[in-house]
């Protein structure tokens, strides 16, 4: 007597395609699917199903397009711009630069108002999870403009991490980078995102930041994408950041 050989389910795992679409992180994605509120072809999903591209997927009865991919952004954060979807004093945010606002959209991380540079936004909600999760200690460069000199005890200080108020920092990368008209440049490489932590740490060692500009998060890189503009990442951007933060695996 012989036996046919197990067949495996073709496609993708359900919660990362709801994901990718904006419906939060796989963790979010599995409560939906566990509250009965996923339908796959019209029958209950449940964790850890796989979908076809053909396949019929609905949230609270609304179709999703399954194969629709998500959309990455990376923004150049002018100063005096909030980073939020909304204000209630009347401040411009980030998504007043976009004009019109995919659905999903969200920023990840934070810029405070007064800092520039490289922010993202994605609808892909697994992404976003892991690229501001401490867990995957994506790289954060920021070039910062500074009162006085910065000398290699400070550096050395920041390299060591500093204790702040809400506790010791991570060891960072730190250097002095160039002298300009307005005073001395250095750069900081972060694996972690407290709340105005760049500024916090060199007001520490005595060097209060006069500019701040993030200019690389993993391995995006800022560039001469002009303060205000966007553009999507490009396929090898996004594959990098990815494999970065351990997607694109079954």
């Amino acid at each position: 007597m012989t036996t046919d050989p197990p067949t495996s389910t073709p496609g993708e795992r359900l919660q990362k395609i709801l994901a990718r679409r904006g419906y939060g992180s796989r963790r979010k994605a599995e409560e939906l699917i566990r509250a009965g509120r996923v339908h796959v072809d019209g029958r209950p999903a449940t964790i850890g199903q796989r979908a076809d591209p053909s396949a019929r997927i609905t949230v609270d009865g609304a179709p999703i397009d399954a194969e629709h991919a998500a959309l990455t952004l990376m923004l150049h954060k002018p100063p005096d711009v909030i980073v939020a979807a909304s204000d209630g004093r009347g401040r411009a945010t980030v998504f007043d630069l976009l004009g019109d606002v995919p659905p999903g959209l969200r920023h990840v991380g934070r810029l405070d108002r007064d800092s520039e540079g490289l922010l993202l936004l994605t609808t892909d909600g697994e992404l976003a999870h892991r690229v501001a999760h401490p867990r995957f200690e994506v790289a954060k460069t920021y070039e910062a403009l500074v009162e006085g000199r910065p000398g290699e005890d400070s550096l050395a200080r920041l390299r060591g991490g500093i204790e702040l108020d809400d506790g010791p920092t991570s060891p960072a990368e730190a250097e002095r980078l160039r002298h300009d008209a307005n005073g001395w440049w250095v750069r900081l490489v972060l694996h972690e995102g407290r709340k105005r932590q760049v500024r916090r740490m060199l007001s520490a060692v005595g060097h209060p930041v006069r500019r701040l500009v993030r200019t690389r998060l993993g391995p995006l890189e800022l560039g001469d994408l002009a303060p205000g503009a966007s553009r999507p990442l490009d396929a090898e951007e996004l594959s990098e950041l990815r494999a970065l933060c351990g997607l694109d695996t079954a």
